[in-house]
């Protein structure tokens, strides 16, 4: 709190005002984060439409990786039903069934997040010398055939790659 009130520059106390404690300022902040992830309007196709609302709601994350586990314990706010509200007016006009477009929207939102998740990851955490030490023991022949020459950069666009395959298996027609 005293943190958010010097950016701010407003006193500690003075938050309270508007917000009890750590996690309800969690709560607003993480709400307005899906605020952010809202379209303005949803393309007529679904695919389209989900897949806008998915990059919008990735690059937020990109932009805010503290949110990725904030939002694990944040109960949805206005914005966060909005975004679901929003997902289902995509999905209106398809066949699929209610458990077909849930299953479909919580992959997609897994996907998302995973893919945030990793995108946020540092390569500093890896353990170079020990990676080295386990192939050179000759148990991981794979792994040496992939990483033997060194690293394999993945295609630049593999979210929206990886996010197109999904949507595509997750048509029921």
């Amino acid at each position: 709190m005293r943190r958010v009130a010097r950016e701010l520059k407003a006193g500690t106390m003075s938050l309270y005002y508007y917000v009890r404690t750590k996690d309800d300022l969690m709560a607003v902040m993480d709400d307005a984060l899906m605020g952010e992830a809202l379209l303005p309007s949803l393309p007529k196709d679904w695919k389209r439409a989900l897949l806008e609302i998915a990059k919008r709601t990735h690059a937020v994350f990109l932009r805010h990786p503290w949110a990725l586990a904030s939002m694990l314990k944040a109960p949805p706010g206005i914005n966060a039903m909005r975004h679901m509200e929003q997902c289902l007016e995509a999905l209106a006009e398809t066949s699929m069934t209610k458990g077909q477009k849930i299953t479909l929207l919580t992959t997609v939102d897994d996907f998302v997040f995973g893919h945030a998740l990793r995108e946020a990851a540092n390569d500093a955490d890896i353990d170079f010398e020990f990676a080295a030490a386990q192939l050179a023991t000759g148990a991981f022949p794979r792994t040496i055939e992939m990483f033997g020459a060194g690293r394999v950069n993945a295609d630049k666009h593999r979210f929206e790659l990886g996010l197109r395959a999904l949507l595509d298996r997750g048509d029921p027609s």
